[in-house]
This record gives C-alpha cells, structure tokens and sequence, in this order.
C-alpha cells in the first residue's frame, strides 16, 4: 500500500502540515518562588498575557534574584529560561558580564522610577525603598537610624536576610555602605547584640519568623504595610524613616540570547510595561509599579513613608560586592 494512502480522509503529507494544538509556542521565564506562589501577581500575569499571546506561558520558580542568576551561570547556553524576572540593579552588571542576556527592544517611555532610566538589556517592573518593618504592638517607637538601633537596649532584637542568597540582605549590606562608607564595619559590629538571626531568603525571615513574633523589627521594604493595610485591614505592621535615608531596589527583566522564542521575550518585557502587568504589583508583589497608575494605586500606598533614596552604580556593585560581603562575613563571625 502507498505511503500516500488516504487515512481518515487525509494523506500523510496532509497529516504532517497539521498545526496540533500541542504545538503552541511556550515562553519560560524564571523568576522567583514569591512572584508565582498563589497571592503573588504570577497566576494573573500568565492569564493576562497568555489571553493576547497565542502562546502558553510557563513560570520556574526559584530562590530569588540571587538564585536565578546562579541558575542562569550554570546552565549557560542550555538555559530554557526565555526571560529572567526578578533580578535588581544590584545584580545587573554581574549578569551582563555573563553575555547570556540580548538587548530588549521595549519603548521605556512609559517609565515612571525615582531615578533616571536607559538600559538597553533590563527593564525594570517595580521598585520600593529598603527599610525595616516593625509591629508596633511589639515596639511602639523604633529607632530611626543605625545609630539608635545600636544604641537600644540589646532585647531589641531584629531579622535580617544573608547578603549572599537574598537581595534584601543584599541591600542592607549596601545600605550600610552607602551610608557609612569606611565605618560600614563599625556599624555592623555595634548590630551584632541585636541580630537575632540570619535567615536565607525574605520569606523565612518575613512571614515564618516576623509576622510569627519572633522579633519586632524584620529588614524589608518601605511598601510592606501596604499590604498589611489594604488586605488585612490593620495598621499593625509599619515601617521606620531612617535618618541615612534608605537604599532603593528596582527589580528588572532580561530576555536571554539564547532562548528559543526571541519575540515572544520581547512581546512579554513590553506587555510588563502595559497597566494589564504592573495594576497586578502594588497588592501582591507589594512593590510601586515601574509606570503611573494614578488613581489605580492603591490608597494604602499614601500612607506609606516617602524617605529619600540613593543607590550605588551596578557597576560599583559589581565591582566591589565580594569584597563587602567577605568584610561583613568576617564582622559577623567575630
């Protein structure tokens, strides 16, 4: 019989050219486990872009920025990552040196951040000011400065994230650096009798530890009691001005040069930019937007402390980060 032969009322060669539903195109994009876990804006963001696409889109969830810049080094060339969401400007210089990532493409026009913005490989998707959180059923007045913290009574204890697996530890160790500069050491000397632990990540330290009572006072961001506030309808949790002023996070997106779908990367790092994507952040990743919402900010937002920010270059990160995380390990081990 004939390779040719009618089967069901088409030929082989007929049968090949059909375009199954399997065959969708997939985007993967690794991000971090918070930004996919069930109150995290991923379920809404993959149904949002997924009803325009014409495609599926899958998220890996990994152990924050950190991890997911380790796991791009290991995998090189062979990454199935399409997109990584959920590195921050601390990051940024290190992961372009890995010659991984391709330039974006994206109008960044839109773009609404405290600071000045043109890079043509990340795009940034939200920002918020580091700070420390506290229960004010716990500690009615907190210090308001590294200063006041270290002089505070040593039952004054506080949870902070390890430098080395967490960008918010990250950002405390820079923090202290941009504030202090060479006294850096001598500020984490006087915090050593008020650390209470070191945790991995920000959820351990945030939610298994401070929200749990454990301390009162956990290294986080300026925009944490938004939530609290407009979710859970208390005012319990706030965040404390400080003097130095606070160092700024602003969390960005990258298409790998390597993956397999290079313009769907590009339609999803422009689709983060639209209202679909960023109206999702302020209540479940608890960060600003990186665009003007205006009236669709959430009102629990004006109640937040508006402190003054300040960064270091990505390239003065890259540049000097071992050699900081190997002074405070040192500091803490003493």
């Amino acid at each position: 019989m004939s390779r040719r032969t009618l089967v069901g009322g088409l030929t082989l060669a007929a049968l090949c050219s059909v375009s199954p539903a399997q065959a969708e195109e997939t985007l993967t994009v690794y991000t971090y486990d918070a930004f996919v876990s069930e109150w995290g804006p991923g379920p809404s963001v993959k149904k949002a872009f997924e009803s325009q696409c014409d495609c599926r889109l899958r998220f890996v969830a990994l152990d924050g920025g950190v991890g997911i810049l380790q796991r791009l080094k290991l995998e090189g060339e062979d990454s199935a990552a399409d997109v990584v969401l959920g590195l921050d400007m601390n990051l940024m210089a290190e992961a372009r040196d890995t010659g991984l990532l391709a330039p974006h493409g994206v109008d960044l026009s839109p773009l609404a951040l405290p600071v000045d913005w043109d890079d043509d490989t990340f795009v940034p998707f939200d920002w918020a000011p580091f700070a420390f959180v506290y229960d004010t059923q716990a500690l009615a007045e907190p210090p308001h400065s590294f200063q006041a913290l270290i002089d505070a009574p040593d039952d004054l204890k506080v949870i902070i994230e390890d430098p080395r697996t967490s960008t918010p530890g990250l950002g405390l160790l820079l923090w202290i650096r941009h504030a202090y500069g060479d006294r850096a050491d001598a500020i984490w000397r006087g915090l050593q009798p008020h650390i209470l632990t070191v945790t991995r990540d920000w959820s351990e330290a945030y939610f298994s530890l401070f929200l749990n009572g454990e301390a009162p006072m956990v290294m986080s961001y300026a925009t944490s009691p938004a939530y609290h506030m407009a979710v859970d309808h208390t005012d319990r949790y706030q965040a404390a001005a400080f003097d130095e002023g606070h160092y700024l996070q602003v969390e960005v997106a990258a298409r790998t040069r390597h993956g397999k779908h290079p313009q769907l990367a590009r339609e999803f790092l422009g689709f983060m930019l639209s209202r679909d994507f960023q109206r999702e952040l302020p209540l479940t990743n608890v960060m600003y937007p990186a665009i003007d919402l205006g009236d669709g900010l959430p009102e629990a937002y004006s109640k937040l402390i508006d402190p003054e920010v300040y960064t270091f270059s990505p390239q003065v990160v890259r540049e000097h980060r071992k050699a900081w995380v190997d002074d405070w390990l040192r500091v803490s081990t003493q």
